[in-house]
């Protein structure tokens, strides 16, 4: 009987009557309440066989305890014309009585092929699994910031537009401190000291306004990359 013995654990006889007369069987076990024998009697036809199904009733098992269970198949010829079983055995004869012994054998699954077992099936689904972790967080990351990556992109463009706008601008205003300029020399009353410092204020604020508007790139491109 292989364990564990947590359920019903069954295992098949099989007699098989190879005389030419009909034959009466009987199972008797040492442990009555331990087990289910199904059939526990009957009749076999000459050349045929039975399955007797021996059950075991679910129990503690230890393992320093050696099985003391017994069953042994009692057997004789069939009278003519029988009708009744207990009659027979109870008129049976000694010497007409045949029997087999059998020793009970409890076996409990070895550690060792619990081991093997795992190992087997462990290979190839754990080193699959292990080499296709890599890419998949990646492809999920990238999955989930396809909204934030658009935003961003989108930002880029707008800070481009708002660079070339400031560009366009600081032109214009360096094109307008040089006409000043030209105008200052060419007016004699005007300070130079004024429009030098007219001159360095209008250029001051755009190239500040590229400087930071080049800050916000960097950052949301770096993101963008990272």
């Amino acid at each position: 009987f292989p364990g564990p013995f947590t359920d019903v654990v069954t295992t098949n006889l099989k007699l098989r009557n190879p005389s030419d007369r009909k034959v009466c069987f009987k199972v008797k076990t040492t442990a009555p309440r331990r087990y289910c024998v199904r059939p526990n009697s009957g009749i076999i036809d000459p050349g045929s066989s039975v399955i007797v199904s021996v059950m075991l009733q679910p129990f503690d098992y230890d393992p320093n305890e050696k099985s003391k269970h017994k069953f042994m198949v009692q057997t004789t010829y069939a009278p003519p014309n029988i009708t009744d079983m207990e009659a027979v055995w109870k008129e049976a004869k000694p010497d007409e009585l045949m029997d087999s012994k059998l020793r009970c054998v409890f076996e409990m699954p070895n550690e060792n092929d619990k081991l093997n077992d795992i190992d087997a099936s462990k290979p190839a689904p754990v080193l699959n699994t292990s080499k296709q972790d890599g890419p998949m967080p990646k492809s999920h990351s990238v999955s989930l910031n396809d909204t934030e990556t658009r935003k961003l992109m989108e930002e880029c463009k707008r800070l481009q537009a708002e660079i070339m706008k400031l560009t366009d601008e600081n032109r214009h205003l360096r094109d307008e401190g040089l006409r000043l300029r030209k105008v200052a020399h060419s007016d004699k009353s005007g300070s130079p000291t004024t429009l030098a410092i007219r001159d360095n204020g209008s250029n001051s604020l755009p190239s500040l306004l590229v400087v930071i508007a080049a800050i916000f790139i960097g950052f949301f491109l770096g993101k963008f990359i990272l």
